[in-house]
């Protein structure tokens, strides 16, 4: 991969919503270059799609319950833990999902209207899968950052009580 191509990655990543004048001039390139080079990466699945970070704890009658659940399996022999994992990610409730290091094997992050529709999830739909051998859930109280960008940036104050001889 090309030098500008990962420079152009790592704006678009940052805002989505750059527009390819913009990008052009901080890379020095034409706006055909850039319409281009986005199109390619678009094409070989590099770029797989824009999103946008919104902060729903600000949304009036707008209520979820997002979870992160640990799970424990035993692999499937000769697929390992991608076949498990594929099942896992269909569901669509399902908004992420991570193989990992140490204590347990794969890491859900999901979203549902109540904490009685995560239940019932893990106990009728996860828990059942033949490889699952365990669960945590972990339900999110508070966001306070998410993809780099932080929430509720009035609590950036130092709120500290100043000191004075």
């Amino acid at each position: 991969m090309e030098q500008k191509e990962v420079e152009l990655l790592q704006l678009l990543e940052k805002n989505g919503r750059l527009p390819a004048d913009t990008i052009a001039s901080m890379l020095d390139l034409g706006i055909d270059e850039v319409a281009s080079m986005i199109e390619k990466l678009e094409h070989e699945c590099v770029i797989l799609g824009y999103s946008t970070l919104v902060n729903w704890a600000k949304v009036l009658k707008h209520e979820s319950v997002t979870a992160m659940i640990e799970v424990k399996v035993t692999p499937v022999r000769g697929k390992g833990f991608d076949h498990v994992a594929e099942r896992i990610y269909r569901f669509p409730e399902v908004k992420a999902l991570y193989l990992m290091s140490g204590s347990y094997d794969l890491s859900i992050t999901l979203e549902g209207q109540t904490m009685m529709e995560i239940s019932r999830f893990v106990s009728d739909k996860l828990s059942t899968l033949d490889s699952v051998v365990s669960t945590v859930t972990h339900f999110v109280l508070k966001k306070y950052k998410h993809d780099g960008v932080v929430f509720d940036k009035n609590d950036d104050q130092d709120r500290r009580m100043m000191v004075t001889p």
